[in-house]
């Protein structure tokens, strides 16, 4: 089982990319990996803002990605570019902190005219952090996500949710296979 860390970089507390994440965890997780949720809105301001990469919580958060096989990045796309909390998250981690890691970059927003901000500001980002392989990113539309109000479920759009799928199995797939279990002698 690889361990999986999930980067929840929305500011917003009722997020559709956090939700989105939620839903993608469920998956992964019926494959048989650990996913570790960092939601990064949750982290303290002043440690962000204060660019404090020795604050106890910017550790933590640095040694789950230590620990992580994977990383998957949720974030929304403000003015072609993911957000500022993320972006506050990335400068306080060590420079090389997706040495040997396989990242999956997701992204939703209101337009697709958003849809390259994967590939033009956030790929650029990880492959600088040292991701060893950065898999294919998805965008998805806010309007292809409906969160239901009773239990907070998430439910795709079929033109989002297939290919959606595609690219986290692609990812797991990437993922290193569980150590094999020693047989005993008999």
């Amino acid at each position: 089982m690889a361990v999986i860390l999930s980067i929840q970089g929305s500011p917003s507390p009722v997020s559709r990319t956090a939700r989105l994440l939620l839903h993608l965890h469920a998956r992964l997780a019926l494959q048989g990996h650990d996913v570790v949720l960092l939601d990064v809105r949750t982290l303290p301001p002043e440690a962000l803002t204060g660019a404090d990469p020795a604050h106890p919580a910017i550790t933590r958060a640095a040694e789950l990605v230590a620990r992580a096989d994977g990383v998957v990045v949720g974030t929304p796309i403000y003015k072609a570019a993911y957000s500022g909390l993320l972006k506050s998250l990335f400068d306080l981690l060590p420079q090389y902190a997706l040495a040997g890691k396989t990242v999956l970059p997701l992204a939703t927003g209101g337009t697709t005219a958003h849809v390259l901000a994967i590939d033009y500001a956030l790929r650029p980002v990880l492959s600088a952090m040292g991701a060893t392989h950065i898999t294919p990113g998805w965008f998805v539309l806010d309007r292809d996500i409906t969160v239901a109000e009773a239990d907070g479920a998430v439910t795709l759009a079929p033109s989002a949710a297939g290919p959606l799928e595609e690219v986290v199995d692609a990812f797991a797939a990437r993922l290193p296979a569980p150590a094999p279990q020693p047989t005993p002698l008999s």
